[in-house]
């Protein structure tokens, strides 16, 4: 049975928990990733054509302001765990359109560009997957994967909608143009999601005992997570996950155009990626919450592995099949990093721990996307970038394989040990 038809707290005058989901599907359609991430290969060559600048140049800044939305994530999920996401969130997003505004007004300076690049990615954080998350993981046990997955199609809509509009805006007025449109757009969306649809259920909400999750104390402290040899695996599997699939991701733009596809035609390849992703998530979610996690993101790591070759080296309809593999896999990654913290490491520090994982997964992701254009620098080409993050992907199926049976397990597999021979699914 679902949580809304067992237990009668309601997501204030909503109605329906699901409205928390719908919320968030809307939000992610412009969180950082497709408005930092994937359109990141739309402005590299505008802007190191206009700046002239070589490309390695672009993407440092790019990648730094990554490396800093990684090493704030924790920071913001520990503020989130004390005051709540609301309370964070609402004067964050903002902040963050300015900041994108301000890249907009950059000089002709490498270094004042990085520093609007820092400051950006700084300001992000608060438009990551993590308030997301946090918010419908306090709602949901016995379909917190398919919920997780439903919400993270967003982030496949906006791999088909936000590079297409950047696209259309450098185009038409420029790249810095371009920058200032995302901004009102991403704050047109966020910000109204964010005040009608995220909200956090803590428990005796309404009066009711809040049963369909576990309690604030269920779990370790963040201190102690720190401790187990889970918390140091997922931070490794997070880490090559992300360096690979958005490495690749980010450069696909630049990939194709360099093979002599047009502008117009290697944006439009976002829009295959984009309706896989859609494909995607609600299928990652379903599985998680009726196969063993670490079998699930196996599978949906293995396959991005097969499409890295496609893109690098295929012609015709190769790259489109490439592109429509890597979207089945894009924002899993985001999928697992939830659904293992809540299994592993349980709720009580959700926010931070989740913060720890985001940082290694936008670490790794910044780190592969700067690798990718020193390869290009260097070697005149993409594709020892994109087979290095191949043998990435093998090495995260190895690592996701060693964590061993769910220590806080959903209420319904709670009697049995969750592990490789019972499935997550409890109704």
């Amino acid at each position: 049975m679902s949580e809304v038809a067992t237990h009668p707290a309601r997501v204030a005058w909503l109605g329906n928990p699901w409205w928390v989901v719908a919320g968030a599907v809307v939000g992610l359609t412009v969180c950082n990733g497709p408005v930092l991430v994937f359109t990141s290969g739309v402005f590299l060559k505008p802007i190191a054509a206009d700046m002239q600048w070589p490309r390695s140049t672009v993407s440092f800044g790019l990648s730094l302001a990554g490396f800093l939305t990684a090493a704030t994530t924790p920071f913001l999920g520990r503020a989130m765990d004390r005051w709540g996401v609301r309370a964070v969130t609402l004067p964050g997003l903002p902040v963050f359109a300015a900041s994108l505004g301000l890249l907009a007004l950059s000089p002709r300076s490498a270094s004042a560009f990085v520093l609007l690049c820092a400051l950006a990615g700084v300001a992000s954080t608060v438009q990551a997957p993590l308030s997301y998350a946090k918010a419908i993981v306090t709602w949901f046990d016995d379909r917190r994967g398919l919920a997780l997955g439903v919400a993270m199609a967003g982030v496949g809509l906006g791999a088909i909608i936000v590079p297409q509009i950047a696209r259309a805006l450098i185009d038409g007025a420029g790249w810095r143009a371009g920058y200032l449109g995302l901004a009102l757009l991403m704050l047109a969306l966020a910000f109204p999601a964010h005040a009608l649809f995220i909200r956090e259920r803590f428990p005796r909400e309404d009066g009711v005992r809040a049963t369909a999750t576990p309690a604030r104390g269920t779990g370790v402290t963040a201190r102690e997570a720190t401790r187990t040899p889970q918390f140091w695996m997922m931070a490794g599997v997070f880490l090559l996950a992300g360096a690979a699939i958005n490495g690749a991701v980010s450069h696909i733009v630049p990939v194709l155009t360099d093979r002599g596809m047009s502008p117009t035609q290697a944006t439009g390849i976002f829009a295959i990626m984009g309706l896989s992703k859609l494909v995607g998530s609600p299928l990652v979610g379903l599985m998680l919450d009726r196969l063993f996690a670490p079998y699930v993101a196996s599978a949906f790591f293995l396959v991005p592995a097969i499409s890295f070759p496609l893109l690098a080296t295929g012609a015709g309809l190769e790259p489109a099949i490439g592109a429509a593999l890597l979207g089945l896999a894009l924002g899993a990654e985001i999928d697992l990093i939830a659904f293992l913290t809540t299994r592993y490491l349980g709720q009580q520090a959700f926010g931070e721990i989740y913060g720890y994982h985001f940082m290694a997964f936008v670490a790794g992701s910044s780190f592969g996307q700067f690798i990718a254009d020193v390869s290009f620098d260097r070697l005149g080409s993409y594709t020892p970038a994109l087979f290095g993050f191949a043998v990435a992907l093998v090495a995260a199926i190895v690592l996701v394989n060693r964590l061993g049976p769910y220590v806080y397990p959903s209420r319904a597999a709670s009697s049995t040990r969750a592990g490789p021979h019972v499935c997550g699914r409890t109704g």
